[in-house]
């Protein structure tokens, strides 16, 4: 009979490569913008950042970066930290009424003496890109014509390029937020998956876990999510980005420690290339569907199919 350690069998993940899938959402985005383009319409996108965040400015700077490739016009507002909430209001209704603007993103967190909601809640829906205002968070809610927030949709799109079956499937998603977790979960109810939602008051959570055949891990927590939380198979989108500094160099690592967990689940999203790309893939997509749709335009039936 063989000894404990030939009895344990373990599952080497394959990774899901958000990079790559990105890449291929880019230039289907590219070619819907060419197509746009042909009937004189030229989408565009403006991002609007408060204060001296180095990760916010990076995120913008790579957000204005992809859009230049594809052929989205920019336009991007810098405000100093202590911009004052009635401005930053009044430049976001100058957007609204911009027909050269499509697709309207403030980058979040905004100083604390913004009110957020506030903010969020004066772009015009039908440009809001992030999918975050009042009326898109309900239109997600009752499956109607939404704007799908980046992340969340970057997250299904990851799922479903592995062709998963999730109709059935427990699906555990770690973390509430309003940008992630929330939104996460209508669309994996849209989906016909069974849905948990847990957090920092959850009880027994890794018992929680253990149980999903699906984990979404948004908690922002360092390498919280180990192996012995994870039942054999699942699949594990890992959306977090933490920043740790190890030798005096600068690292990125997720909510999930990816070397345990990768020997047992079935597929894993890594960090970096997993979900961060293709946030920044369906903030293109975005964009694009917003420009058509304010005209009254068909939408690129290759981004088209992305949402159904």
């Amino acid at each position: 009979m063989g000894n404990s350690k030939d009895n344990k069998i373990f599952i080497m993940s394959k990774i899901i490569d958000g990079k790559r899938l990105a890449g291929e959402i880019r230039s289907t985005v590219k070619q819907a913008v060419s197509d746009l383009n042909d009937t004189g319409v030229y989408p565009g996108l403006a991002t609007v950042i408060v204060g001296n965040n180095s990760a916010s400015r990076t995120y913008v700077k790579n957000k204005i970066k992809s859009s230049n490739e594809v052929g989205i016009k920019s336009f991007s507002y810098d405000l100093d930290e202590k911009v004052d909430e009635e401005e930053l209001i009044e430049l976001i209704r100058k957007l609204n009424s911009d027909e050269k603007v499509d697709a309207i993103l403030v980058q979040l967190p905004l100083s604390k003496h913004l009110g957020t909601s506030k903010i969020i809640d004066s772009i015009d829906p039908d440009k809001d890109v992030d999918g975050f205002s009042l009326i898109n968070a309900g239109k997600i809610f009752l499956n109607r014509h939404a704007v799908i927030p980046c992340t969340p949709m970057g997250c299904l799109l990851l799922l479903r390029s592995i062709k998963f079956k999730m109709e059935g499937k427990n699906a555990v998603i770690i973390g509430r937020s309003n940008i992630v977790g929330k939104p996460m979960s209508q669309l994996l109810l849209n989906e016909n998956c069974t849905v948990t939602i847990t957090h920092s008051y959850t009880n027994n959570l890794s018992k929680v876990t253990k149980e999903a055949d699906i984990i979404i891990a948004a908690i922002g927590k360092q390498e919280m999510i180990k192996k012995d939380w994870v039942k054999k198979g699942a699949v594990v989108i890992d959306v977090g980005i933490n920043r740790v500094i190890k030798d005096r160099k600068i690292y990125l690592v997720g909510d999930v420690d990816f070397k345990e967990v990768s020997e047992i689940a079935s597929y894993i999203t890594p960090v970096p290339g997993g979900v961060g790309p293709m946030t920044v893939a369906c903030l293109l997509v975005n964009t694009v569907v917003l420009a058509a749709r304010r005209r009254n335009i068909q939408v690129h039936k290759d981004l088209e199919n992305l949402f159904n």
